[in-house]
């Protein structure tokens, strides 16, 4: 460690010193500041390319009558749309409108949460340079995924049987006189809007529409076509002529009429310019993913110079401090309020886990630190949602905000089985880490995790849940074969790896 003390410095040096570090952290505020903006437009371009498809997806009641069925729509459409806050917004739209019945949109609730988990993920890709820092981020980005999906396994089965999410909430309910009509208050969209919407604004009322299963006009777009509208008073003149001969007027009067006139889109970049959706969809994504991956890169670096000597002892000691016998147990709660609150500010928790990512990576945040924070982040996102439900119309607030309730006490339920106790609170982490020191050694693995993980196995359960009997057996078997396989040569490279075939003896292809 070539680190000098301070007080060994010369009067230029510390002047040096206290300039670049003032830099660097201007560099790494303004990093994150477009960090977080390419977050936001990866989810518009997202929402661009599949927002259609998506509505269209909730629009089909005859797949959501399947739990199954619609717990996947709930995994594939949050991970089209990058977003969920936009899937569960969608839902509970549906549900204020009558058109989904609260017990159906459930498991859809429930997908959305493991759908959400995907950009994280995608932002630990970045840093796949280092081993080590690989690692650690996978890890940290998929604990998120494992408790999302451990909290299905349990709580969807007992949903479908008992009704119990549904059961608490109506009771909820029931107890309360809630008036309606609350917007979601703006947070860090203060800040990060005027960038986000001078480059792209996304009409999301075309998504919902579908999701409605209203007809959409040919032309319509997922890019917003016309931002404004301005009203006029005219005052027109009116002739009548009761009189055989035109020339003749029996009278004059006058009328105001009241005109309004909506005006193109033209203060953003991607207004009115003449590329379809896809095309613009696909630009706005390839440019998102490289400013996205670019900032990472940078802020990433920067953080690690500036987490050198005392500093960075410091600051991980901070942050992953305990509090001292009695009251250690205290420290992780205080993490799962930090985590809702700050997720509450970003209204998003894709933002918020995506920005602590990277911070694992550099080993800045443990992953038993980034678990209840990332607890945390699931309870604070469904305030989006309750905003939403709020925002409805009176008669059917009750419903939508039973919806809204149904994902909070869904996370509540998650928390209070796999952190309070030890045992099940190390099952996550343990399989995060798992996860993380596999990626480390084979890199292909991360992008077959994510590929499968978000796509492929939804994919295929959707197909599944709709095919025959024999047809979904076929499959069973088949996979079934396969991790068996899988199971058996993992045994034998451990134990006889020379009985194997060279090609097989290691996972390295």
């Amino acid at each position: 460690d070539d680190y000098v003390k301070w007080s060994e410095k010369s009067r230029n040096e510390k002047i040096k010193t206290v300039a670049v570090t003032t830099l660097k952290i201007t560099i790494a505020i303004g990093c994150l500041y477009i960090f977080i903006c390419s977050i936001s437009m990866l989810g518009d371009a997202f929402q661009i390319l599949a927002g259609k498809t998506a509505g269209e997806i909730f629009s089909n009641d005859s797949f959501l009558s399947n739990p199954l069925t619609g717990l996947i729509l709930g995994v594939l459409v949050t991970v089209l749309v990058q977003s969920s806050s936009t899937s569960t917004s969608i839902v509970i739209t549906m549900v204020a409108s009558g058109i989904l019945e609260v017990h159906i949109a459930i498991p859809i609730i429930m997908g959305s949460n493991i759908g959400t988990s995907v950009t994280n993920t995608i932002v630990a890709l970045s840093q796949s340079v280092d081993k080590n820092e690989f690692r650690r981020a996978f890890a940290g980005a998929t604990v998120h995924d494992i408790f999302n999906l451990l909290s299905v396994l349990v709580f969807l089965p007992i949903e479908v049987a008992s009704g119990y999410l549904e059961i608490t909430t109506q009771a909820i309910i029931d107890s309360f006189h809630i008036q309606g009509g609350t917007d979601a208050p703006e947070m860090l969209t203060v800040i990060t809007d005027p960038l986000v919407n001078g480059i792209v604004q996304i009409n999301k009322s075309v998504i919902t529409l579908a999701a409605q299963g209203t007809p959409l006009e040919p032309e319509s777009s997922i890019i917003k076509i016309w931002c404004d509208q301005i009203k006029a008073d005219v005052n027109v003149t009116h002739f009548a002529n009761t009189s055989p001969r035109l020339q003749f007027l029996d009278s004059v009067f006058l009328a105001k009429y009241l005109f309004y006139f909506h005006l193109h889109c033209q203060y953003f970049l991607f207004a009115n310019t003449g590329l379809s959706d896809v095309e613009a969809g696909v630009i706005l994504l390839f440019v998102s993913l490289i400013i996205l991956s670019s900032c990472l890169i940078i802020m990433v670096k920067v953080l690690s110079t500036l987490m050198h000597g005392p500093a960075s002892r410091i600051i991980k000691k901070v942050i992953n401090t305990k509090f001292r016998r009695p009251f250690g147990w205290v420290t992780g709660y205080l993490s799962i309020l930090v985590g809702a609150g700050l997720t509450f500010l970003v209204q998003s928790s894709s933002v918020f886990t995506s920005i602590l990512t990277p911070l694992v990576g550099i080993g800045v945040i443990s992953v038993e630190r980034m678990y209840p924070l990332t607890l945390g982040a699931n309870i604070g996102t469904t305030t989006t949602g309750i905003f939403t439900a709020l925002a409805s119309e009176p008669a059917r607030l009750e419903y939508s905000l039973q919806l809204a309730l149904v994902h909070l006490f869904f996370n509540l339920s998650g928390i209070v089985l796999w952190y309070p106790i030890p045992i099940l609170r190390r099952v996550p982490i343990r399989g995060a880490k798992a996860l993380g020191n596999i990626t480390s050694e084979y890199r292909w693995f991360a992008v077959i995790y994510m590929i499968s993980a978000f796509f492929i196995i939804p994919a295929a359960l959707l197909a599944l849940s709709i095919a025959d009997f024999w047809a979904m057996m076929s499959v069973v078997i088949v996979v079934a074969v396969i991790v068996v396989f899988i199971i058996v040569t993992n045994v034998i490279q451990t134990h006889k790896p020379h009985l194997l075939p060279s090609f097989l003896r290691t996972w390295e292809f």
